[in-house]
């Protein structure tokens, strides 16, 4: 793997965006000169930007829609038909976006017949290349080798919460080494007991990398030295929560210490980054509130007729912001005015009776949300963070779940990490898995982490997930 703006990209994920990219702007060349075939000449003459430069726009777009459908997702569950379909619904995307950008930047146009040539050029390709990688992936031509060191519980823990095959698409377990004075818990066709040394394992397993999996590192029988002489051999090393952090997109909180923390890059809070964050927060949501505003409007009115006339159509609520300060919320209100008699605060459920027809929908698509964007220029919210918790909730949850005071850190927001990896939560359970994908954000974050969030949201809404 390699590691861009603080984020883990799988190689092979990363050879994949790059030679799509490639062929995306070659589809733009091939569009051209099948449209001139076919006796439309386009207006390559006409416009002042270069071919070269307008095929670097399209691949770009392309991408960006591809992401928006989740194809660039580490642990995508969907099969080779889901696949054809998000391809399609992207190039739908893009044939959208490209139009808008044409009409504000005329020097990228592309004519009709090239770029419905082009497009549908890049249709065949993506689909060819996303049948090979797949196959590869399958296969595991393409997937990491690691050596768990270790078979006793923290070493299962690999198996147990890695179970699915998409959960596992970087990598292959060549096996776990049993380590003295350690009880064996994982299936003991697994486990090697080697005569020789781990650097010479390693080499007879093809290993890639070494994750260790040991319950307790001071014992005499913990393999220092042997573990050294890996590392000094270009074998990686790497502990079983960063292994996890890596694979999953989250902090265990099983196994996380105060002092790992500490010690562990990143959690960084400077005022520049601050700052950055800040301006991307107002020019995200200005674009946003230009492209939402008519959709508020008809949600307003929808509300507005449900109730005859009657009820509120925003809905203000108490949430705990940055450095545990009070702040209202706003939503559009999707429930009954009523929803929480003699004031307590109640979770939100699947199937709730107190959520509105209007409010179902409105919820399910996360239009409620969209009054957030005065939130977020206020400055009580970010665009994308954890998502702000009612105080009651915050104080109880807090007293039961280690570190979950600590999201609060960072700015809530409207949209998150957590949202994208994890369906809705509305139970203490629910709220400890969330914290998890809250302290990875917290720790790795940056703004190419928050467009990554951004576009997967769109995914997200387009899917139907995360709204109750």
């Amino acid at each position: 793997m390699v590691r861009i703006f603080r984020q883990y990209i799988p190689i092979p994920f990363l050879v994949l965006g790059l030679v799509e990219f490639l062929l995306l702007v070659s589809s733009v060349y091939s569009g051209t000169r099948l449209g001139n075939f076919f006796g439309d000449p386009g207006i390559a003459q006409v416009s002042v930007l270069p071919l070269w430069a307008r095929a670097l726009m399209f691949a770009l777009v392309v991408l960006l829609a591809q992401m928006s459908m989740g194809l660039y997702q580490r642990r995508f569950r969907f099969g080779l038909a889901g696949m054809i379909l998000r391809i399609g619904i992207s190039l739908a995307v893009t044939a959208v976006a490209l139009t808008l950008l044409y009409y504000i930047v005329p020097d990228l146009l592309l004519d009709r017949g090239v770029l419905a040539f082009s497009l549908l050029t890049a249709a065949l390709l993506l689909v060819l290349t996303r049948f090979l990688f797949v196959r590869s992936m399958n296969q595991g031509q393409l997937k990491r080798r690691i050596l768990v060191l270790g078979a006793g519980e923290n070493a299962a823990q690999i198996s147990r919460q890695l179970r699915r095959r998409a959960d596992q698409q970087g990598f292959v377990i060549a096996g776990h080494v049993h380590v003295r004075g350690e009880h064996d818990v994982v299936d003991e066709a697994l486990v090697i007991r080697p005569e020789v040394t781990l650097l010479t394992l390693t080499k007879e397993l093809h290993v890639d990398e070494i994750v260790v999996a040991v319950g307790e590192r001071r014992r005499k029988s913990f393999p220092v030295h042997d573990l050294l002489d890996c590392k000094l051999s270009g074998v990686d090393v790497i502990d079983l929560l960063g292994f996890f952090e890596r694979e999953t997109g989250k902090l265990k909180l099983d196994i996380l210490s105060p002092s790992w923390m500490i010690f562990s890059d990143g959690f960084n809070q400077s005022k520049s980054l601050n700052a950055q964050k800040r301006i991307f927060d107002i020019i995200v949501s200005l674009l946003l509130l230009g492209l939402a505003w008519p959709f508020m409007l008809l949600v307003a009115i929808a509300i507005k007729m449900e109730g005859w006339g009657r009820g509120a159509v925003f809905y203000r609520q108490i949430r705990v912001g940055q450095h545990w300060q009070l702040f209202n919320v706003y939503k559009f209100r999707s429930m009954r005015e009523d929803a929480e008699k003699g004031g307590k605060a109640q979770w939100a459920k699947k199937n709730d009776d107190r959520v509105t027809r209007v409010g179902a929908f409105i919820r399910k698509t996360r239009l409620d949300e969209l009054p957030q964007i005065f939130n977020v220029l206020k400055g009580n919210m970010s665009f994308v963070g954890p998502r702000p918790e009612r105080p009651e909730f915050v104080t109880q949850l807090s007293e039961q779940i280690p570190y979950f005071a600590e999201r609060h850190r960072v700015k809530p927001g409207i949209t998150g990490w957590a949202q994208i990896c994890y369906p809705y939560g509305a139970s203490e359970k629910d709220s400890l898995e969330k914290l998890q994908f809250d302290l990875y954000y917290i720790k790795n974050y940056s703004l190419f982490l928050d467009l990554v969030i951004i576009l997967q949201t769109a995914h997200s809404v387009i899917a139907g997930k995360g709204g109750r």
